[in-house]
């Protein structure tokens, strides 16, 4: 421990030189070593951590040189390098001191694709949908599917050989590679596409020598499965009378052979068409039980889901998409296999399937099936099965489904033996757990509930690994069938004997003499390798009445790395592709914060480079909803600012923000001269704060259009008609965008309703933003008791702009503050026509053709019930597939965010309005936003309903 103190202690020391060295020489990416970036670099999908020492993102692959060139000198020789793509490995394979190489913020190009001999050439940081969505017209793809393909980058899936869905058809990483090219010490290049340099023939002599010595010995310990073994492949890199194809050495050994810079891919063409299958069962063991019988109809997949991951999933509600046949009914427990045919002819697709669902309805324990044929039920479907790792960290209590002995594959026709065995030894323990995974290929994913924060659940921890390890050598399989080794690579010598693990060694030392590359990984000396129960863990308990524990329970599924464009979760992220700037990045540095805070060694810089982390928060929310453990960031933001600035004066422009929301009666009292007021200074105070492109106070209120305005007293003391519904605004509409509140009013009143406004007030949302929690409670409550009284009335309440809604649904609620919710209008409509009322039918020439939603409408169901409405109404209008606008209440007027507040915009937003003259657009930031960055005539979607039924 004392000599890893020190060695931690050096490389810190002479890493300070790192970026000045790398500056000199040239390299033109990005080095940084704040705390924020360090503590997102320092934890995976794993439950370990590592903090490293400086983080390095290349530009491309001569960079990559660059930086091993000047890791040459003397003092830099020996500290250590490890690549880093998306993160979502499930063993520490990316954590470790010294160096991170981050790939994916910059090497994430695809290179060359050649369409007749279907292969691509990538960069290692490129996205699996990134780049399949990227070959959409060429009609190709690369596979297999992996649960993480938004987030996964295809280095990471080389360094760890990944798998997943259609494996059994399509083969591993590994069996769709055809070359590469590695960085080695000093800047040296291997491509196997080139000739071999002069350096280069000494040492690979070396290695195919090594593979010859340790080949036999590696195929007589390890099984002849479909998911093979891989990692130093002794097999495929020299076969008996082949030429040793080195490049195949490094596919799943996880980095620790050298940095690999590009990658070539073999390419398979998209079958025509597909069916998903999904059959329900009484039992785990009876779904597992017919995966023989299934396999039989040779489908690409069957994957399994258990009665406990079945119940988290209902309980989410995410089974929605099932069919009512398929969903548990009075506590009854229901175990799915997920089946899906894949061909060119559809006759015999449907003839495939038919025999499928015949043969399986006479299966033991089966109670129903369904077949998805359209793609949209299929992708729902899919989702129900890939958010199982999701949920299983989203259970309460303190012990929680973790992933250590999670991968390990069997031979099918021993999987039933083999999970029985498995749970035996967990309910000696008494453990919980969760399953689900492969039954094609005999592979479990197996997450047995443990405290790691207690010292007994990690002895058991080592016992279930031992045992587990155990249990697979006995029923034929393999360890690690899946998710790579990581620090489980500490059971490798033991499972590949000395001479394979010899041979091992001769390879790692021949591309990495220093063994500097992610070093206690795999192969080392003795004692050098990271064990499973000594490695840091990562703490993932705090007090439940915590305002911060929820970034303790971010287990990195890093589903909020998602590159895809239309989804919400993350923006910041997806413009930046900074860890940093991300939901889990976020988690990580306030996780870090809180235990340096607790411990007393919370730094001021420690506390600004959380700050610089946060602060490129949008508050979008979509964490909140679309995280599977629903780590909030912009509550704990919130939390975070209040003791932040306990101790430090807040910006002018903060303070401002706060008053303004805290006067805004005052200011709607006074509209005309605040109007001219604001036209007059706001030049002015744009320099003195530094925002930027500031709104103008609208001179005139709603008044104009004909409607009335009372306070919540006074409507409790009148009776109203039964078609009045009471309109709510928020400050910022009601000053701003009176235009808003007005289009709002007039499409009610074209229905037949009676709009009402109430007098505005404060709801505290640019507090709760800023983190002034004292302000944001005592007018939270303020406005709730307004609402609880308005209520009382027993008429309809709607807010014209959802961000205003949300809030008072969801900072409300976590502030302890219930009562009636706001309603959108679109779902108060919907409910409406449920009832029976009739509204008139729409003018559709009179619609645009697009609606753009504010993205905390998007995260809900408030999608779905704008088309459900339009539709009801005889419409047809597109609800734009979009992520946030970048705009984001006051973050878009901000000097600081402009450049991400664009780069957020032109993401989906400027796509979807291009050639556009007009659209709907739900949000005031983003009509901000629209008038900002585009041409289009862009107003709330009532505007255009209320023109389309002829409103006055």
């Amino acid at each position: 421990m004392l000599n890893q103190t020190i060695r931690k202690l050096h490389y810190h020391v002479v890493l300070q030189r790192l970026p000045a060295l790398l500056s000199d020489a040239g390299f033109r990416g990005d080095t940084a070593a704040d705390a924020a970036l360090l503590a997102a670099m320092s934890t995976d999908n794993s439950i370990y951590t590592m903090m490293p020492d400086i983080v390095v993102a290349p530009r491309d692959a001569e960079d990559v040189r660059r930086l091993m060139r000047v890791l040459e000198a003397e003092d830099l020789c020996d500290v250590p390098v490890t690549a880093r793509g998306g993160g979502t490995g499930t063993n520490g394979q990316s954590l470790n001191a010294g160096i991170i190489v981050d790939f994916q913020k910059y090497m994430n190009r695809l290179l060359n694709v050649n369409v007749e001999e279907q292969w691509v050439e990538v960069e290692p940081g490129i996205v699996l949908d990134e780049l399949n969505a990227q070959l959409v017209g060429t009609g190709l793809f690369f596979a297999p599917t992996t649960s993480t393909a938004s987030r996964c980058t295809i280095g990471g899936m080389v360094s760890t050989d990944a798998s997943g869905k259609g494996s059994r058809r399509y083969g591993k990483t590994s069996d769709n590679v055809l070359g590469m090219e590695i960085v080695l010490d000093g800047g040296r290049t291997l491509d196997s596409d080139a000739p071999t340099p002069d350096w280069a023939k000494t040492m690979l002599l070396e290695i195919e020598a090594a593979c010859k010595s340790g080949r036999d010995a590696l195929l007589g310990r390890v099984p002849a499965l479909s998911r093979r073994f891989t990692g130093y492949d002794l097999e495929r890199a020299k076969p008996p009378k082949g030429d040793l194809e080195w490049w195949r050495l490094p596919i799943g050994a996880e980095g620790t052979l050298g940095l690999v810079t590009r990658v070539r891919l073999r390419l398979l063409r998209k079958p025509k068409f597909k069916r998903l299958v999904v059959i329900g069962f009484k039992t785990f063991a009876a779904a597992l039980d017919a995966g023989s019988a299934l396999l039989a109809h040779d489908p690409l997949a069957i994957e399994v889901m258990d009665e406990w991951v079945q119940g988290l999933a209902d309980k989410a509600g995410i089974l929605q998409a099932l069919p009512a046949s398929l969903r548990a009914r009075d506590g009854q427990p229901i175990a799915y296999n997920f089946v899906e045919f894949v061909g060119d002819d559809e006759a015999d697709l449907v003839r495939r399937v038919e025999a499928l669902r015949e043969r399986a309805l006479t299966l033991a324990g089966a109670i129903a099936s369904h077949v998805a044929v359209d793609d949209i039920e299929m992708a729902a479907l899919w989702q129900v099965r890939a958010a199982s790792v999701g949920l299983l960290g989203k259970v309460s209590g303190t012990r929680r489904p973790i992933a250590f002995v999670e991968d390990c594959v069997v031979p099918v026709e021993n999987l039933a033996a083999f999970v029985k065995d498995f749970t035996a030894l967990l309910n000696r323990h008494g453990l919980n757990y969760g399953m689900y995974g492969h039954v094609d290929v005999g592979c479990l994913h197996i997450r047995p509930a443990l405290d790691i924060d207690r010292e007994e659940d990690r002895v058991i921890m080592k016992a279930i690994s031992d045992g587990v390890f155990d249990l697979t050598r006995r029923h034929g399989g393999i360890f690690w069938g899946e998710h790579g080794k990581g620090v489980r690579g500490a059971y490798l010598a033991e499972f590949v004997g000395a001479t394979a693990y010899d041979a091992f060694g001769r390879v790692k030392r021949a591309f990495d003499p220093r063994l500097r590359f992610n070093p206690g990984k795999l192969v080392g000396d003795p004692g050098s390798l990271m064990g499973i129960g000594t490695t840091p863990f990562r703490s993932v308990n705090t007090e439940e009445n915590d305002p911060l524990s929820l970034a303790f329970k971010c287990n990195g599924n890093a589903q909020c790395l998602s590159y895809q464009r239309s989804n919400v979760m993350c923006p910041s992220f997806k413009a930046t592709r900074d860890l940093r700037h991300s939901p889990k990045g976020r988690a990580d540095a306030l996780r870090h914060w809180h235990q340096a805070h607790r411990q007393g060694h919370a730094t001021k810089e420690l506390e600004s480079d959380v700050l610089s982390a946060l602060d490129g928060c949008l508050g979008c929310k979509a964490c909140a909803t679309s995280c599977p453990v629903q780590v909030d960031i912009p509550e704990m933001k919130s939390h975070f600012l209040e003791r932040f600035y306990r101790k430090r004066r807040r910006s002018l422009a903060d303070r401002l923000a706060l008053l303004l929301e805290e006067y805004s009666p005052v200011l709607a009292r006074h509209r005309k001269l605040a109007a001219v007021f604001a036209r007059v200074f706001n030049p002015l105070m744009e320099k003195v704060t530094g925002l930027h492109d500031l709104p103008l106070i609208a001179f005139n209120d709603v008044g104009i259009g004909g409607y009335q305005t009372f306070c919540a007293e006074v409507i409790a003391q009148r009776q109203w008609h039964e078609d009045t519904v009471f309109v709510w605004q928020d400050p910022f509409t009601a000053l701003f965008d009176s235009q808003a509140a007005m289009a709002l009013a007039d499409g009610l009143r074209g229905f037949g309703y009676r709009p009402v406004f109430v007098s505005m007030l404060p709801g505290g949302k640019a507090a709760h933003v800023l983190g002034d929690r004292t302000r944001f409670f005592r007018q939270a409550r303020k406005l709730r008791s307004a609402i609880d009284v308005v209520a009382a009335c027993g008429r309809p309440m709607v807010g014209v702009d959802p961000a205003f809604i949300m809030m008072v649904r969801q900072e409300y609620l976590k502030a302890g503050l219930t009562g009636q919710p706001l309603q959108l209008v679109q779902e108060f409509l919907n409910e409406e026509i449920a009832r029976g009322r009739v509204l008139p039918k729409l003018a559709t020439a009179r619609l645009p053709p697009k609606l753009l939603l504010h993205c905390s409408e998007s995260v809900g169901a408030g999608a779905t019930a704008w088309k459900k409405l339009f539709a009801a109404l005889g419409a047809s209008i597109e609800v734009a597939a979009t992520g946030c606008c970048g705009m984001a209440g006051l973050f878009g007027h901000q000097q600081r965010h402009q450049a991400l507040s664009r780069r957020t915009f032109d993401l989906s937003w400027s796509g979807q309005l291009q050639g556009e003259r007009e659209a709907m657009v739900s949000g005031f930031s983003c009509r901000c936003q629209t008038k900002r960055f585009s041409s289009i005539r862009g107003e709330h979607p009532m505007r255009w309903m209320a023109d389309a039924i002829g409103a006055e």
